[in-house]
């Protein structure tokens, strides 16, 4: 006999971690497509664009002196630029526990072929020992580990007068987690992540040393220009202006403008870093009234509140189905465990998501198992 569905449906199932739900409200026919159709080297796409970047800085609370760009290819785009473009003076710790860093690990030592690195690593729901991190070493990391579920607690392990670059992957922490810009010196991230933007653009943000090392240092290997951020030995200035390196979507820009706009209205940064930590008590109070479902990341103080991953009691063919009900009901779209990780299931908790539509989920989520295991 087949168990009675809930009787209510979340009003967004869109539960994704990457392109995440819309803003709460949002209406395309409400942007600000003025710059359509325009150059975004006119006087009115420069402006789009300058206000983007000046936007990012303010709700961020970036410190004085840091700069925000505008560049191609959404995170991995920025991520591999400032790669390419900054690495090679020092060695380098790289601290992963997740497939996205173990990519950037990869393309360190088989791309650039770097050979003074140290790989910190740890299993999927568990973080490294980031006291290994050497301060007079560059180390790149991910602020949240987006596949896994595991974020890092804070930036105690950077030491103030660290010799080295840290280099921040924050794609699905940045607007939903506090970061310590003072010792952030490159983070980058993309719009499609915790504000629910369109993809294809990456943000860098660089602080004063991230920029002295651009402009004291040539890489030994060639760059594409699409990955070049100096001119002359300079810091090319107007791509932290709004002079892109290559045309972008005015489409896109006007639709993170408005997820800007969004954050402001709810109250700012700390207001978005609130509504996601709402979002994972909805879950943690599910998890602890149910035995069949757990935390990939057991310890709650490296739980993201962002990607949320979670193992279930199921074969790796019964969370298929499991997934696939619930898809096939409407009732949550695009949660299974990302490919490279173990089976499970991955719900998106960033502040475009609703705590109602999440409170609305949990009895599809009980019904569902009981279907496959009945």
């Amino acid at each position: 006999m087949s168990t009675p569905q809930p009787s209510i449906k979340p009003a967004v199932p869109n539960f994704s971690s990457g392109p995440c739900a819309k803003r709460p409200g949002y209406d395309i026919n409400q942007l600000d497509l003025s710059a359509l159709g325009r150059s975004h080297r006119s006087s009115l796409g420069k402006k789009a664009l300058a206000k983007v970047i000046s936007d990012t800085a303010e709700i961020l609370q970036l410190p004085a002196g840091y700069r925000v760009g505008i560049v191609p290819a959404s995170d991995t785009g920025a991520m591999e630029m400032i790669l390419w473009s900054m690495l090679g003076p020092r060695p380098v710790d790289i601290c992963y526990w997740e497939s996205f860093g173990q990519g950037w690990y990869g393309d360190i030592v088989k791309q650039l072929k770097l050979t003074e690195v140290n790989e910190i690593k740890a299993d999927y729901g568990q973080l490294p020992d980031l006291s290994k991190v050497n301060p007079d070493n560059d180390v790149v990391f991910t602020w949240n580990g987006t596949t896994s579920g595991v974020k890092v607690e804070n930036g105690d392990f950077i030491k103030n007068d660290r010799q080295g670059l840290t280099i921040c992957d924050a794609t699905s922490a940045v607007f939903a987690m506090p970061l310590p810009w003072g010792k952030l010196d490159v983070t980058t991230f993309s719009w499609q992540k915790v504000l629910g933007g369109e993809g294809a653009h990456g943000i860098i943000i660089l602080s004063p040393r991230a920029v002295e090392r651009l402009e004291s240092y040539i890489p030994s290997w060639p760059l594409p220009k699409i990955f070049r951020l100096t001119a002359g030995g300079k810091l090319i200035e107007g791509i932290f202006n709004g002079a892109t390196i290559n045309t972008p979507s005015m489409l896109c820009v006007a639709d993170y403008q408005d997820s800007l706009n969004w954050v402001k209205e709810i109250g700012g940064v700390q207001a978005s870093i609130q509504k996601s930590l709402d979002n994972l008590a909805v879950l943690e109070n599910f998890v602890a009234e149910n035995s069949w479902i757990n935390f990939l990341a057991e310890d709650p103080n490296i739980r993201s509140n962002t990607s949320v991953c979670l193992s279930v009691d199921l074969s790796d063919a019964q969370i298929k189905t499991f997934i696939n009900l619930l898809a096939e009901q409407h009732a949550a779209y695009d949660i299974g465990a990302y490919k490279d990780a173990p089976s499970g299931l991955r719900i998106w908790c960033g502040s475009t998501v609703e705590k109602h539509d999440l409170q609305a989920l949990l009895p599809w989520l009980t019904w569902a198992y009981q279907e496959v295991t009945a």
